[in-house]
């Protein structure tokens, strides 16, 4: 599996270029098609994605929906995503998940928070309770928003035995507002804490892939995602065959 927040395509190689560069959140120009090319390739090696900051067809990607694009050019059978803010036309964003299996059923739902414009998308894989669940989010960057749709989250995915929880988190997986998770739900903190940003200096670990129930970490690596200020975060997960029967 693989989590990669793409920031639309959109180039930041230090932290100046928040501020040099903004102008590429906008509008269409720059290097966005290289970079999703090259985004493409990374997750043709996967069988599920997991994308935050996907655009979902606005002014800045030239009105291209980036996960349609990325299931294309990487060869996947299945997408779906879930747009979440939009900033006028001009900019939107969204959670997509690409798959070489087909899903039984989608879902997705609205986070709370403060501020609008926070979701997260699920996939159910198998035909029963004990199916695989592969839930896609992006989270708020204040710890009381965050500790709200993390409750939300587990309420979710509490009946769910065997999930995979992948996102960009905003915050480290030992933060206090975690432990609502590990709690009310059987998702285990990382085995291994990979640090994911910023990109061009890797220092803190804020995208996480968490595994509940039987499903079991054979291993993690981060992965530069083109010019996206995160690292792409990818896992190898042993799941059983019961839990992907149809």
């Amino acid at each position: 599996m693989l989590s990669a927040n793409i920031q639309a395509g959109s180039s930041t190689r230090r932290y100046s270029d928040y501020f040099t560069r903004s102008w590429s959140h906008a509008l269409p120009a720059g290097s966005k098609r290289t970079s999703l090319d090259a985004i493409a390739q990374l997750a043709s090696g996967h069988d599920i994605v997991g994308l935050q900051e996907s655009d979902p067809g606005s002014l800045r990607s030239g009105f291209t929906n980036q996960t349609h694009y990325l299931a294309q050019r990487a060869g996947f059978h299945y997408w779906t995503h879930q747009p979440n803010r939009s900033v006028g036309g001009v900019a939107s964003s969204a959670n997509g998940l690409l798959s070489k299996l087909e899903p039984v059923r989608t879902a997705d739902h609205a986070l709370p928070g403060r501020i609008k414009g926070r979701g997260v998308l699920l996939a159910h894989f198998g035909d029963d309770r004990e199916g695989l669940t592969v839930a896609v989010a992006h989270l708020s960057l204040g710890a009381r928003s965050r500790l709200a749709q993390l409750s939300f989250i587990a309420e979710v995915l509490q009946d769910h035995p065997n999930s995979v929880l992948m996102g960009d988190f905003n915050c480290l997986p030992d933060q206090p507002e975690m432990g609502v998770l590990y709690r009310k739900t059987t998702l285990r903190p990382p085995e291994c804490v990979v640090p994911t940003f910023p990109s061009w200096k890797p220092q803190r670990a804020i995208d996480h892939i968490l595994v509940s129930g039987d499903l079991r970490c054979l291993g993690s690596q981060a992965f530069p995602a083109a010019f996206s200020d995160h690292l792409a975060l990818a896992m190898e997960i042993e799941v059983p065959e019961s839990a992907l029967r149809t």
